[in-house]
């Protein structure tokens, strides 16, 4: 099983929402959009299924072009981050029910049903009906419901938004197995950085409707080809300032280090925010910054600043730091990094030199 995109795009009432977009997903694969909201992942999705028609460009499935093919017609299934169920239906047949409409026999019907729920520990609460479910227990209902029917596509818009911490987290542990043993193509819709680590798989980042890397998903964490895919994963979003390189070193404010190999130029250095520290830190870069506000969220505390508050253009950056910090508005503040932690991206926004770190892992 393959599903390829070539050219693909989508433009509704002159605006365009999708942008020529090529992607392979290779059968058994867990591949993840990865984006903020009305970046795009919806409407993919939705051009993936058959439930939009795509303004250029082809859908293959298998080889065959499926491109004008009704959805009803394919071997999709959909879970939204809405669990649908029928509340009046039992759990064995809300699973039961594509199965039915498909006019497929009693007994295999059963077999099936039996061995999703099993897959997706719900035998136990077959005969519940879903008001009667905690909502990881009627989310993973909608997930057996999309699974039973066989499809080799299985798309997941932002399943787990809805639910509680504790539920998001048992439910993001169970997916990767899931997704194993079924072994379709899952295509997950994310804006959240930390879910698509906790996939694996591969991630394709969106951006305003484009597709700015595809690949496998720790090494466009580590390696984003440019400073929107650093940006768009990383949350807090990646922290950037100028810089300017020469002979080998790069410069920002009176701090310099060095750069091996890099032409003499402009660049923008990058770095996410759980790489900036308070205070001084031996062997570390030290920028001087102006609080602007804080938030704690218990075990950890995001601050708002800005750097080179005095200049026409300053930088706003977020630090990440552990426990509960002060760090009043207004408060001067004294900031480090580890140059193995800095991305220098050119002034076309493309990756110039990988974090060092990144290189080592």
């Amino acid at each position: 099983m393959t599903l390829d995109l070539q050219g693909v795009s989508k433009v509704v009432g002159g605006e365009t929402w999708i942008h020529p977009t090529d992607l392979s997903l290779a059968a058994g694969s867990m591949n993840v959009l990865l984006g903020p909201t009305l970046a795009g992942k919806t409407t993919l999705m939705r051009l993936m299924a058959g439930l939009d028609v795509p303004s250029a460009g082809r859908v293959l499935w298998n080889g065959a072009d499926v491109t004008g093919q009704r959805v009803q017609e394919r071997k999709v299934a959909m879970v939204y981050q809405q669990f649908i169920n029928y509340p009046s239906m039992s759990v064995y047949d809300n699973i039961a029910s594509p199965l039915q409409v498909q006019g497929v026999p009693r007994a295999e019907i059963d077999a099936r049903v039996r061995r999703t729920a099993e897959m997706m520990r719900l035998t136990p609460m077959l005969q519940r009906r879903p008001l009667e479910l905690s909502g990881g227990q009627q989310q993973r209902t909608a997930l057996a419901r999309a699974l039973v029917k066989g499809a080799g596509l299985v798309l997941l818009d932002e399943p787990l938004a809805n639910l509680d911490y504790k539920l998001r987290e048992e439910l993001r542990a169970e997916i990767p197995r899931i997704f194993e043993e079924s072994g379709a193509i899952f295509v997950y819709a994310t804006t959240e950085p930390e879910e698509a680590l906790l996939l694996g798989g591969n991630t394709a980042t969106l951006w305003e409707g484009r597709v700015t890397q595809f690949g496998p998903t720790p090494q466009v964490y580590r390696q984003p080809g440019d400073a929107i895919t650093a940006r768009v994963f990383s949350d807090p979003p990646m922290n950037f300032a100028q810089v300017q390189v020469a002979a080998g070193q790069a410069h920002l404010d009176n701090q310099v280090w060095p750069v091996p190999g890099l032409a003499d130029g402009n660049y923008r250095a990058g770095f996410r925010p759980a790489h900036l520290s308070l205070g001084a830190r031996p062997g570390a870069l030290a920028f001087a910054a102006r609080a602007e506000a804080r938030e704690v969220t218990g075990a950890e505390t995001f601050v708002h600043m800005t750097h080179d508050p005095d200049s026409a253009t300053p930088d706003h950056w977020i630090a990440l730091v552990e426990g509960v910090r002060q760090a009043e508005p207004g408060t001067a503040l004294t900031v480090s990094l580890d140059p193995a932690h800095v991305y220098l991206f050119g002034e076309n926004g493309a990756l110039a030199r990988p974090a060092p770190y990144a290189e080592a892992a």
